[in-house]
């Protein structure tokens, strides 16, 4: 929602900030029509101190987040089309990132395959082929390198002052020297931006501060979850490899033309992130000198509220004294990749303030406490235009075209914001910034932060658990190791390995043969009450809710484009009274926002508890328990019932994501272990046991169950989801319907759809390019073993063309081609029998 009063571009806006952020979305909203936008900066302009003043201009577009990836192209499109003073904006001198170690020359593999999967242009080389594009490499050190071409520097302060100029061609205003004091509010609205040279009116006012972000955050009373950290980085003295003569390892750095020219590289940005380094030349007409950036020193946490004023700092706010001690190994490291810097010095540096969120991601949307304030924080020039545009399309249009879930200021838990998370995430994020992540490694610290009532006994079995949301989840249990012993499995790449155990096929077996708990406790659950929660729901979904109490429904949220917000469960357990399964605190967010005054919202995640009781015996196991009927006919599939199993109290919903008979059992958080011990002392007799994650995803996957947040975003409709059966438009008007009308499922353009590895011992983990005739066509979303169909499953995004079953294509996992085959789906029980009996 924009939050505006009027037409948005009628509305005055206040962008706080005059960084590259700033300046890109003035730019971005004016270019929409927004006739009344002033930016305000506390220091001169076109460079006030921020961020952005010290910028060395780094923009490598690939990365795992394909929204950072799309972002990062955009401002490549963006600032290439940009020049001031005949000078452009952008040097395309593309980017080469080298592996000195067999880890890292793996990981660049995976990187290529991301780079295909988001359709930028790279290529791997080897050691020669790096040092033809870097001739002081030395080149033994080497395992290869990964060259991608339309990388390159962005001219920060230029940029801005391109951006600056087209904006204030459209009625923009830019003024210096305002230190924002105050936010005004009323009735929860925004209504203008208090400075110490006077007070400016606003319907909207945007937060693009940077490392001050909490500062302006502070005093409109809204969090923004940011660390401001010092970055080293070092100019080294004029040197001669780089000016053209006594040039080692063959021949001059710079081409004739070059020479001539006011160029400020001509090659690629080097990344030697096995030491956490990146290089970048600085040409000018003494001749060239090396930059030279390190994230391997100590975090350096800056407190935004201390940061001196532009006129009180030494340098500029954002420039701290440099500390050489602490670049010292840092030094030694570049001299070991590129000797000719042993015959060379560090001439100058300064330690840089940039900001860091818990997760390393922006802090982008509106607040709802306070409608019209907007944040645009932690963002680096990298993604600078292409957040600023998905922002100005949120506040012109309601929404921005790319997904930004992961983004969203929404996205962070209250256990996730207080200042001690902050702090001790924010430094780990800088300290990753260069290191090989597993898209399945969990945080090591704070942990454990939340904990299901049923943690002990978890612990007892000897959980493996990995994290999410500040949640502890088990994903397979140590006391299921005997299970494992007689089941064959295909050898594990050491990739695929990580963060995995054959303990999951065991457990996945048990769930499909006899029965096992499932702890689904960290499923967002919220509870939507009042005498207009039907119409409501009616409104805001997509499917018929309008069924008596006792019914269950699938339902999906859209957004005014018809793309998929999230998926919901929502069960009606009273005529006025609705519990609903969703994925994240922007579903809580979204549905208070449209809420009217009848209807009460509120998340009660926290005070309850979820166990999904799941396989063949599920029923056996339960109904001893209770005196309801637990039968076939007396509680069917996607029903619900509030009763009693042993003496705990529970809301049981005839539901299951792994495909087979069974229910999630709610109660509070207080009876959680209760109810765990009920249903285990009862279930010893059946042979239940607890299972995993890691088991659940392989299970889901079978029955070829969607994943909000992989397989579908905002960025899909529900006919291109295969989630048809989920949209009753003739049950009149609801969100995004409007959109929707005239698509179906045989007229959209791309779907998703299920693939299998044609070889049983392979695997791929998701995100990998499927390639199609030696092409990229599409990529990975979810992937997982297939215990009970014996190979791995796969499902990606393709063009509807390609999307039929039979259709043979390629997945690319770290440079291998797989060989696999789009399948009808499920894969899994499709008539399903098993679910219902």
């Amino acid at each position: 929602m924009t939050g505006s009063l009027r037409n948005p571009v009628d509305a005055p806006v206040v962008i706080i900030g005059a960084g590259i952020v700033g300046c890109a979305l003035a730019d971005e909203l004016t270019a929409r029509g927004w006739r009344r936008v002033t930016v305000l900066d506390q220091g001169p302009l076109p460079a006030p101190g921020g961020s952005t003043s010290h910028a060395p201009g780094l923009v490598f577009q690939t990365g795992p987040s394909k929204t950072m990836t799309e972002f990062a192209a955009y401002t490549v499109r963006k600032l290439g089309s940009l020049d001031v003073d005949g000078r452009p904006c952008f040097i395309p001198v593309g980017g080469l990132e080298v592996a000195t170690t067999e880890a890292r020359w793996a990981d660049l593999h995976r990187k290529a395959g991301l780079a295909a999967s988001w359709g930028v242009r790279g290529e791997l080389l080897d050691p020669q082929q790096c040092k033809k594009l870097w001739p002081m490499l030395d080149a033994s050190m080497l395992h290869g390198g990964f060259h991608t071409p339309d990388d390159g520097l962005a001219r920060a302060l230029p940029a801005c002052r391109a951006q600056m100029a087209r904006a204030e061609r459209r009625g923009a205003r830019f003024l210096a020297r305002h230190t924002v004091t105050g936010i005004e509010r009323a009735a929860g609205r925004v209504t203008g931006v208090v400075t110490d040279r006077g007070v400016f009116p606003a319907e909207h006012v945007v937060s693009a501060a940077g490392f001050w972000g909490p500062v302006i955050g502070a005093l409109a009373g809204v969090d923004v979850p940011l660390l401001p950290l010092a970055h080293q980085y070092a100019t080294t003295a004029p040197l001669p490899e780089l000016a053209g003569t006594d040039a080692p390892h063959g021949g001059p750095l710079r081409s004739q033309e070059a020479e001539g020219s006011e160029e400020e590289a001509v090659r690629p940005i080097l990344r030697f992130q096995d030491r956490d380094l990146y290089f970048r030349e600085h040409l000018d007409a003494t001749g060239g000198r090396l930059g030279i950036g390190s994230y391997a020193h100590r975090p350096m946490p800056v407190d935004p509220f201390t940061v001196p004023a532009y006129d009180d700092a030494p340098v500029m706010p954002s420039s701290l004294p440099f500390t050489e001690e602490d670049f010292a190994p840092s030094w030694r490291d570049s001299v070991e990749l590129l000797p000719a810097l042993g015959r060379s010095r560090i001439a100058d540096g300064f330690n840089g303030v940039f900001s860091f969120t818990p997760d390393g991601m922006p802090v982008l949307g509106e607040s709802r406490t306070l409608r019209g304030f907007w944040l645009a924080e932690a963002v680096w020039v990298t993604h600078s235009a292409g957040v600023a545009r998905a922002v100005a399309q949120w506040m012109t249009d309601g929404r921005p075209a790319t997904d930004i879930h992961e983004c969203d200021l929404t996205r962070f838990e209250d256990a996730q914001r207080s200042p001690a998370y902050i702090e001790e995430r924010g430094a780990q994020s800088f300290i990753e910034v260069y290191d090989v992540v597993h898209p399945l490694q969990p945080i090591e610290r704070p942990r454990p932060l939340r904990t299901s009532p049923f943690y002990p006994r978890q612990q007892e079995l000897g959980a493996y658990f990995l994290e999410a949301g500040g949640w502890e989840r088990p994903h397979w249990y140590e006391a299921n190791a005997p299970l494992a012993e007689g089941i064959r499995l295909p050898e594990r790449d050491a990739w695929s390995a990580r963060y995995w155990s054959p303990i999951a096929a065991a457990e996945a077996a048990v769930t499909r043969e006899r029965v096992a708990l499932y702890d689904m406790t960290p499923l967002r659950r919220l509870e939507v009450t009042g005498p207009g929660a039907l119409d409501f729901l009616q409104r805001m979904t997509t499917n018929q809710l309008d069924k008596k109490p006792g019914a269950v429904t699938y339902t999906l949220l859209l957004d005014e484009a018809g793309g998929i917000r999230s998926d919901l469960t929502v069960a009606r357990l009273a005529a006025d009274r609705f519990q609903i399964g969703a994925n994240s605190g922007a579903d809580l967010d979204w549905l208070l926002r449209h809420a009217p005054h009848d209807v009460h919202v509120r998340d009660i995640t926290s005070g309850t508890c979820c166990i999904g009781v799941w396989g063949p015996l599920a029923r056996d196991l339960v109904q001893p328990l209770t005196r309801d009927d637990f039968s076939a006919a007396a509680f069917g599939y996607f029903r619900a019932r509030q009763t009693h199993l042993g003496h705990v109290p529970v809301t049981a919903l005839r539901l299951s994501y792994v495909g087979e008979l069974g229910w999630e059992l709610y109660t509070t958080a207080d009876l959680g272990l209760r109810l765990w011990d009920t249903l285990w002392e009862a279930g010893r007799e059946h042979g239940v046991i607890a299972a995993g994650r890691s088991a659940f995803n392989s299970l889901r996957l079978e029955k070829g169950y969607r994943s909000w947040g992989h397989d579908m975003t905002t960025e899909h409709n529900p006919y291109e989801a295969g989630l048809a059966f989920a949209v009753r438009p003739a049950k009149g008007a609801f969100l995004g319907r409007a959109a929707l009308t005239g698509l179906d499922e045989e007229t959209v353009a791309r779907k998703l759809a299920c693939l299998t590895l044609d070889d049983p011992a392979a695997n791929v983990l998701g995100k990998e390019p499927v390639l199609l005739d030696g092409a990229p066509v599409g990529y990975v979303t979810s992937a997982a073993y297939g215990y009970t169909v014996g190979r791995g499953i796969a499902y990606a995004w393709l063009p509807a063309a390609a999307a039929v079953p039979g259709t043979a294509v390629h997945i690319e996992y770290f440079g291998e081609k797989v060989a696999a085959t789009v399948a009808r789906e499920p894969l899994f029980d499709p008539q399903m029998t098993r679910i219902r009996r």
